[in-house]
């Protein structure tokens, strides 16, 4: 079956920087469309990052400069590169199978000032 498995979350200091891996399995991960996505308390869940295409890329505004979305085809696995952290950040963080309703079950990442 589809899993989806959320890695690399944390507590850091505002500034800091966190590399976050969704290993996947139970689809052919290298032709499918992958996303991150955060929900913050109290408020609805967003996109961070996605690939589009094999080679496209989408990012929020907020994020823009700061994270970067990659994956390894051979380690079936998507990553969300987070640098210059901000207390705003501050979120549960999912990955996404794009267009499908599998989530993984979140990482929790705790930007302090």
């Amino acid at each position: 079956q589809v899993q989806l498995v959320e890695s690399g979350g944390g507590l850091v200091q505002a500034g800091g920087s966190l590399r976050l891996s969704c290993a996947t399995s139970g689809f052919i991960f290298s032709i499918t469309n992958m996303g991150w996505y955060r929900q913050a308390p109290g408020k609805q869940r967003e996109l961070v990052a996605r690939f589009s295409s094999s080679s496209t890329t989408n990012y929020a505004g907020s994020v823009k400069g700061r994270f970067t979305i990659s994956r390894d085809n051979t380690k079936n696995t998507v990553y969300l590169q987070m640098n210059s952290l901000k207390p705003e950040d501050t979120a549960v963080y999912y990955c996404h199978r794009e267009a499908s309703t599998y989530w993984g079950q979140g990482t929790q990442v705790t930007v302090s000032s």
